[in-house]
């Protein structure tokens, strides 16, 4: 096995395209891995954390049709962009995504996606096999049951496939607190989606932002 690690291995928004596969209310609708809404919320942050750090995305169904269409809390944050839908189950044999993600000249390559053990599983792992550098981020993905997704996982790291969560992305994109391109949209997402981190943050600009009161004396 190739280990990952060094410098060069971590992510960068320069070279990152995302790919999110199949959030859909059918899909949802067997989701037994995570809570629902959970995969909603980490979902429509992993939308707004590429979009806040100009990554390009591609959002892609599966016969929408019959399964509906991606989620509004995902679509919503790119409005107007066009959604492929495929009859493929695995995203990487259909051509019109994968001339996408190509036309983007990125190579690291960022997968969430419903199920993880079947709809991500399958072009992760074909991916990577090809040379692409992928990452999929577990917390937006969610399979048929707990044990589903973690085989799904498991499949995937033997494959080389790396494994993160969204907020761990946009840290690893974000690299230094000093850099202010796209801290003021980034702490923004974190505040809409970053559960407890949003709230202590929220707190903390409260406190700063509350006068001290003048001494009884």
């Amino acid at each position: 096995m190739t280990f990952r690690n060094g410098l060069a291995s971590l992510l960068r928004p320069e070279d990152s395209v995302l790919v999110m596969i199949d959030h859909q209310p059918y899909q949802l609708a067997n989701l037994n891995s995570h809570e629902p809404t959970m995969v909603i919320n980490n979902s429509a942050a992993l939308a707004k954390t590429a979009k806040a750090f100009n990554v390009p995305t591609i959002l892609t169904s599966v016969v929408a049709a019959q399964g509906g269409n991606i989620f509004p809390q995902i679509t919503d944050v790119f409005p107007g962009q066009e959604i492929i839908d495929r009859t493929f189950i695995n995203t990487w044999e259909d051509k019109p995504t994968v001339d996408a993600v190509k036309a983007t000249g990125r190579k690291q390559l960022i997968i969430a996606g419903l199920w993880t053990e079947i709809c991500v599983a399958m072009p992760a792992i074909q991916a990577a096999g090809e040379g692409w550098d992928v990452t999929v981020i577990t917390d937006a993905s969610g399979g048929t049951s707990v044990e589903a997704h973690e085989v799904g996982i498991q499949r995937m790291i033997a494959a080389g496939v790396n494994m993160m969560t969204w907020m761990a992305l946009a840290s690893e994109w974000q690299r230094d607190w000093a850099r202010a391109e796209h801290l003021v949209e980034i702490l923004e997402v974190m505040r809409q989606h970053g559960g407890g981190s949003s709230i202590a943050y929220m707190w903390e600009q409260q406190l700063l932002n509350t006068p001290v009161p003048d001494s009884a004396g």
